[in-house]
């Protein structure tokens, strides 16, 4: 039986049966550090207020929202690839796996699997991509949430264990101090090798 219901952040018709996951992902365009995928169902009976795309909150609102997802999801999960995948698959593929393993990772199967962007990935059910998913559609969002919040926070840590690069502030991502401290520093094992920066930097290395 199909009814108008709420699901998400937007009203549309499906079936009351129908069993929800949304997927994300944070960091497809670092040049360092893995990317990271979450999926989530959420459970009608215990909504979560504020949720969005990760990137228009806060860092504190999505820590709280981080804890609250956590909390009442009926089931998320984390997925996965690291850097010597990356570099072994190519970052689509890579991503497309970790998207995979955090689905594969529920506790639920879920009846319907809706992911942020213009692809999916097979997840042995049936998916949808949805342009600006993150903004629109709250299991999406919450998705969102939960991959930033574990990648940032891997990103601070990795911080600490390579210092100079200043990976807790950008994140791994190409920003005009991260290519200075790549030229001077040279690359480390967390950097993806077949990214062009790195991959520039490394035959700089070479030649010298």
């Amino acid at each position: 039986m199909d009814e108008w219901v709420q699901t998400g952040l937007f009203t549309e018709q499906v079936s009351v049966s129908e069993i929800i996951a949304g997927v994300d992902e944070v960091g497809r365009g670092p040049l360092c550090g893995a990317v990271v995928t979450a999926a989530v169902i959420l459970d009608p009976s215990r909504p979560i207020a504020g949720l969005d795309d990760s990137k228009k909150l806060s860092e504190k609102k999505r820590n709280a929202l981080f804890d609250e997802i956590r909390e009442k999801a009926l089931s998320w999960a984390i997925g996965r690839c690291e850097v010597a995948e990356i570099d072994e698959l190519n970052i689509l593929q890579a991503t497309m796996l970790a998207m995979q393993r955090a689905v594969a990772g529920l506790s639920v199967r879920p009846t319907l699997v809706l992911v942020d962007g213009n692809r999916t990935p097979d997840f042995g059910c049936p998916a949808r991509a949805e342009i600006k998913g993150d903004g629109r559609i709250a299991e999406i969002s919450a998705a969102s949430i939960l991959a930033k919040v574990v990648r940032d926070r891997e990103m601070v840590a990795l911080d600490a264990l390579y210092p100079g690069y200043g990976i807790a502030g950008h994140k791994g991502y190409p920003t005009k101090a991260h290519l200075e401290a790549l030229q001077k520093l040279g690359a480390t094992p967390i950097h993806r090798r077949s990214f062009k920066p790195v991959r520039d930097c490394l035959e700089a290395e070479e030649l010298a």
